[in-house]
């Protein structure tokens, strides 16, 4: 860049071409360039070639790495319309022309014409055409991913993973304000970006698709792609910073940054950044428009280039510079959607609490856990600190699973519809539901939710049966809707029942009460006399609100052959207790011997990703077929049907129900001998990964909710976490992702040791 450009002239240009490249022309018409000449070389006013004079200084075999890359271009994606270099005749392989000026040489190269205008100004690109810019450097990029040329490695002032070497111009830069702007911005750089540089994904790029090197349609589209002068081995943020910094040119305020999300957003329709990517991007972008300023102010003082043209970008590179500085490092990132600064956990509760309203659940812990990212069994707050997690059932396979994150961002890039389009996902997740269950469970129905699943199961029972009744354990949860919350006695909390429902107590074989049977008979009963018949009985099948019980099967095969003697469904929720969590089969119904009319399926069903699912038998769908139309817009979607289908996958391949069974014995007899030295645990039950420990006052089986929280809430300080539950609040809740193994089971099960032995005595 030191070098000055070459003094061919327009007439000289027109003569080369017949001379080194055969073709006859007789004009030509400056194209303009930093550090080369380029000509738009014409024969009879018609356009036939452009031609390029190397800078004298320029290593040959650097030009040939530009010739090889643009072909190469070409070959991946023709439609990118990339200018391709001429051959010289005679010599097919050979791309650039030796030509002799007295005692310099030169090298010549010859391209094709592309349709299109040059140096677009980039405020008049409207939000289509920005899009499409920032999707066709992704393609640019995605073209050269699998180009490689030992001159890519290379140092140029251009190259933004230089920008340190801005310094070394700073003196150059006349104005004070400004020079201090750009050492602000290198500073920056070298403090955030450099150190994260190398783990960043590169490959040879371009460099510098911008408005002087791009060909543009009316429509502001990009016609041409026409210099390859500054590729190198970099970043894919090289290329997006330049971009940015070009079409952003002249936008100031929230209108610089909207145009920027606008090329991002085009940009990753054909390549997604990282977080890392996102989070960096600011900066790459502002050290671009430093290096701008700072080049082009050091080639004017040497006398390299006009002044004008060659500041032409300064100030707006400045006003991007200030426009950053204004809203703050944090600001920008924000701005370009990365990760946001969390605001301090007491702001953030009170702002729940305004916007949410009093009727909103609690949150947890006497200390709010401020979540920031998850992996496996491991929760992160924003302080960097970790958490074991025992009670979280909804990642199913574990936190982030890299299965089901890779399918639900796949699909997504591909469609998200609804299921009256024909879409193979849900298809699919519904027949190998199906095949899951007993063969007369052959109907599936996908939504969104574990309440509108239990919802759905209602109006299927009401169609099937012609009645009104329903029965439900006397403590259960069964969703939030209209009609499920009334099945749900957990959230009666004015003590008040709908006259259509009628609930009986399981057992509680830890005190040795074993009601079940007459309760239920006595249930049945009550709804007869109210005047509703049943129509559909629900049972969670672990009883995880009352505390998870591990039901007798003979017991739970008498309910059920009771309810099909009275007419009603038995509707199975396997919400909490399905997907593997009794380490003993997929549905957890399965271990009664009794095959359901319904089963409702929520939570766990996409890790974390909102679907649910009613599996039932056919002529119970059919009673509801022509009375009303069973639909969920979302229901079924393909994002969603992927999310599940991926959850699937992963308990058969990771072999979920063995390790579930097998970390579940060892779970529950490592805590088992924890309550031998803690009078306060009177009890430990349940199977699989869902597991309760009841919490009473030492010395008999009276609940003790205080200490329970307390617990609960002591093994959150240690770094573990476990929930409440049951109708006193007394049962450690102890739920865990299926990642959860044996090498977790210490973990957790000191934390409660520890945290007992704290607790006040009688």
């Amino acid at each position: 860049m030191q070098t000055g450009r070459p003094r061919q002239t327009t007439t000289g240009a027109a003569a080369l071409l017949g001379e080194l490249f055969g073709v006859a022309a007789d004009d030509a018409r400056d194209l303009g360039s930093e550090r080369d000449q380029a000509f738009l070389v014409l024969s009879a006013g018609r356009p036939v070639a452009v031609l390029k004079v190397s800078n004298p200084a320029e290593d040959p075999e650097v030009l040939d790495m530009e010739a090889a890359a643009a072909l190469h271009v070409h070959h991946i994606d023709p439609a990118l319309g990339v200018a391709r270099p001429w051959p010289v005749p005679g010599t097919p392989d050979a791309f650039r022309a030796r030509w002799n000026d007295g005692g310099d040489v030169y090298w010549v190269r010859a391209y094709d014409v592309l349709p299109g205008t040059g140096r677009v100004d980039p405020t008049t690109l409207d939000d289509r055409a920005l899009r499409i810019w920032g999707s066709t450097s992704a393609r640019l990029g995605r073209a050269l991913r699998g180009f490689s040329h030992p001159k890519a490695h290379r140092t140029m002032l251009w190259d933004v993973q230089h920008a340190a070497r801005a310094r070394d111009l700073l003196g150059y830069i006349p104005d004070d304000e400004r020079r201090a702007a750009v050492e602000r911005v290198v500073d920056r750089f070298d403090e955030v970006v450099v150190p994260a540089w190398p783990r960043l994904r590169a490959q040879v790029v371009h460099g510098d698709l911008t408005v002087d090197n791009a060909l543009t349609a009316a429509d502001g589209t990009i016609t041409g792609i026409v210099d390859f002068g500054d590729m190198s081995h970099a970043t894919l943020l090289t290329d997006l910073a330049s971009l940015l910094e070009s079409l952003v040119c002249g936008r100031s305020g929230e209108e610089m940054f909207r145009a920027a999300r606008l090329v991002i957003d085009g940009y990753e329709r054909v390549t997604p950044l990282e977080p890392e990517e996102v989070d960096l991007l600011g900066e790459v972008w502002a050290a671009r428009a430093a290096l701008n300023i700072a080049i082009s102010e050091w080639r004017v003082a040497q006398g390299l280039e006009d002044p004008v043209f060659a500041r032409r970008y300064n100030d707006p590179a400045a006003a991007t510079i200030a426009g950053f500085e204004a809203v703050g490092w944090d600001g920008v990132r924000r701005q370009l959607g990365g990760s946001r600064v969390e605001a301090p956990t007491a702001r953030l509760v009170q702002r729940r609490d305004a916007v949410f309203g009093p009727a909103a659940e609690p949150l947890f812990y006497r200390e709010p856990v401020h979540v920031a990212s998850a992996e496996g069994v491991w929760i992160t707050d924003v302080t960097g600190r970790r958490y074991l997690d025992g009670y979280n059932n909804v990642p199913c396979v574990g936190h982030a699973h890299p299965r089901v994150t890779a399918a639900i961002s796949r699909q997504a890039r591909l469609i998200n519809t609804h299921t009256r389009y024909l879409s193979e996902p849900a298809v699919e997740l519904a027949e190998r539901l199906a095949a899951s269950c007993p063969p007369g469970l052959d109907t599936v129905l996908l939504v969104n939710s574990g309440s509108e699943a239990n919802d759905l199961a209602w109006r299927l029972a009401r169609a099937a049966t012609g009645r009104d009744g329903a029965l439900c354990t006397d403590f259960a949860y069964h969703g939030l809707t209209e009609a499920v919350a009334a099945v749900s006695p957990e959230v009666w909390l004015d003590g008040r029942s709908p006259d259509h429902v009628a609930t009986w107590t399981p057992p509680d074989p830890y005190r040795g009460t074993a009601l079940g049977e007459e309760s239920f008979e006595a249930a049945l009963e009550r709804l007869r006399v109210s005047g509703h018949e049943p129509a559909a009985v629900y049972l969670d099948t672990l009883l995880t609100s009352e505390g998870i019980v591990d039901l007798d099967p003979a017991y739970v095969r008498a309910l059920h052959r009771r309810a099909k003697a009275a007419g009603a469904l038995w509707v199975a929720d396997e919400v909490q207790s399905g997907h593997g969590r009794t380490g003993e089969a997929l549905w957890a119904f399965s271990r009664f011997g009794i095959e359901p009319d319904v089963v409702t399926l929520g939570k766990p069903m996409g890790n974390g990703h909102p679907v649910a699912a009613v599996i039932a038998r056919s002529e119970v769908v059919q009673a509801a077929a022509g009375r009303t139309v069973l639909f969920s817009t979302f229901g079924g979607n393909p994002v969603s049907a992927a999310a599940a289908l991926a959850v699937l996958d992963v308990i058969d391949d990771e072999r979920v129900l063995d390790r579930v069974r097998h970390t579940g014995e060892t779970l529950r007899a490592a805590l088992r001998e924890v309550a031998g030295r803690h009078p306060a645990i009177g009890d430990v039950r349940g199977v699989g990964l869902a597991v309760g420990v009841e919490i009473v006052r030492p010395g008999g089986t009276e609940p003790d909710r205080a200490t329970a929280v307390a617990v609960r809430d002591g093994m959150r300080d240690r770094g573990v976490l476990v929930g409440t539950t049951g109708r006193a609040g007394n049962v450690l809740k102890i739920r865990p992702p299926l990642a959860f193994t044996r090498t977790e089971v210490p973990v957790l099960v000191d934390a409660l040791d520890r945290t007992l032995a704290e607790q006040p005595g009688p």
